[in-house]
């Protein structure tokens, strides 16, 4: 039967029941046990004939006649309910209107079926919220991605992995907040909008405030504000937020999408590394139960040692180029034999970072820290005391890609100004992703920042450790109108 030829049929259905003075919609329920506890506790409750009250939806109907087996589904489980012509009075006009999908309230006691299942044989029946719409088929009726992502509903309620996701990632950010918690970190929130974007290299969305008639950036990242607040005399922080980059679509990147990001007075990045490691291990144990975990046909071990390789060290080892003395034009030569684009007036940082994702990046697998890069790429790092060519921060690597990044935060406001200047520079050759100039910042740091380390994670953490492109780990991920 075509859908539209089901909905009318469910349509009349409604019509009828609310002919004879039910509401398919009801304000009240009434739930005493979750599926999950009326099975652990079944014995109990079958031995006192305790009278239960059970809510949730329908997935399937099995017809006998003067019985009806329906199988009821909560968050926790399913099981099946008895209904019986000799004890309910409205049993015909369940028959009549009850379909799959329909969410119902039955209360019974519990019974051994003749097949010798758990169920609840049912004494009285209400509907909760008449279903007009066919559910697909669990195996066959929602298949396209597209559809899934559309229809994110249906693809939870149908599929127990995709549910069991969704429960997952909410245990992930828990356990970030239990650890940093522990740890002395205070949870803050700072405004998603912005006058100077800044933080990232990214490319913002603008949006028109009506009230103040101005327009703002939508925040790239969390960090400016909040090293604001360690000016202010907040000390170990942090932000689990929405963060906004008008940028493409990949496996691992979204263009809104939840940023963590703490920030720890008086420590460094030697510091902020341990702390990071054993943050790390703490939630994926907490999340997946293990420190071991696949990709591909290899295992990856984050209970182990964790490498710690140097940036400029490994880019010439696959690059054959020193990073901090090569020219311009030999990055763009080592470029070019990659088969990297890059526009004609690149600045030398971004064409460092291009160079590495390409020969340096897919070979990082286990969990490694990247330490030391050239401070060109990295505008809001301090520089190193044994090197100041290169800047004191790590990334977490894993997987060959970025899962983490931290550093020792830039405090001093004059290399700070210098930095954002060379930003501005590239942004008016066209780099749309450079750093804007953001005088409030820095006036901020010139009433002085104390020694501060920060670090920052995303959603993409849990989206690599899953093995699942972000969008499938976000529930309504931003998708082109349909026609």
């Amino acid at each position: 039967m075509a859908i539209d030829s089901i909905f009318e049929e469910r349509v009349k259905k409604l019509d009828l029941l609310r002919s004879e003075q039910v509401d398919p919609y009801p304000i009240i329920s009434k739930r005493s046990l979750l599926i999950e506890s009326f099975l652990g506790s079944f014995s109990s409750l079958a031995r006192k004939k305790q009278t239960v009250y059970l809510a949730g939806r329908v997935r399937s109907i099995r017809d006998q006649g003067k019985i009806l087996f329906v199988s009821c589904q909560d968050s926790t489980g399913k099981v099946q309910c008895i209904l019986k012509k000799d004890i309910l009075s409205d049993f015909t006009r369940i028959k009549k209107t009850l379909d799959m999908g329909d969410i119902i309230q039955v209360s019974g006691t519990a019974l051994i079926s003749n097949t010798g299942e758990k169920s609840l044989l049912v004494k009285k029946y209400i509907l909760l919220s008449k279903s007009l719409r066919p559910l697909p088929s669990d195996f066959y009726g929602l298949e396209d991605v597209e559809t899934r992502l559309r229809k994110r509903y249906l693809d939870t309620l149908l599929n127990t992995n995709e549910y069991t996701l969704f429960i997952k990632k909410a245990i992930f950010w828990k356990s970030m907040r239990d650890f940093l918690e522990t740890a002395g970190f205070m949870a803050v929130e700072t405004p998603v909008f912005e006058v100077t974007p800044g933080g990232a290299e990214a490319e913002p969305f603008v949006t028109h405030h009506n009230a103040l008639d101005e327009d703002f950036y939508l925040r790239i990242s969390l960090e400016i504000a909040l090293k604001k607040m360690i000016v202010g005399g907040f000390e170990k922080i942090y932000e689990i937020g929405r963060i906004f980059r008008n940028e493409g679509i990949d496996a691992e990147h979204l263009q809104d999408y939840t940023q963590l990001e703490f920030y720890w007075a008086y420590a460094d990045y030697r510091e902020l590394m341990k702390f990071v490691k054993k943050m790390y291990q703490s939630v994926i144990k907490k999340t997946f139960g293990t420190l071991v975990l696949p990709f591909g046909n290899k295992k990856i071990n984050w209970g182990g040692a964790w490498k710690t390789v140097d940036y400029c060290v490994v880019f010439k080892k696959y690059n054959k180029l020193d990073v901090l003395s090569c020219s311009d034009d030999d990055l763009k030569n080592r470029a070019k034999e990659l088969g990297i684009s890059f526009e004609k007036g690149i600045g030398r940082g971004r064409l460092i970072d291009l160079i590495y994702k390409k020969t340096v990046r897919p070979l990082l697998i286990q969990p490694t820290f990247l330490i030391n890069p050239p401070v060109t790429i990295e505008p809001l790092a301090k520089r190193s005391q044994k090197d100041p060519r290169v800047v004191e921060r790590f990334q977490v690597m894993a997987y060959g890609t970025e899962l983490g990044k931290g550093f020792s935060e830039l405090n001093d406001p004059i290399d700070q100004r210098k930095r954002f200047e060379e930003q501005m520079k590239l942004r008016e050759k066209g780099d749309k992703e450079a750093q804007m100039l953001d005088e409030e910042f820095l006036e901020a740091l010139e009433y002085g920042m104390p020694p501060t380390a920060g670090f920052g994670t995303s959603e993409r953490l849990f989206a690599v450790l899953a093995q699942r492109p972000i969008r499938e780990t976000i529930f309504s991920p931003p998708m082109k109108k349909k026609d």
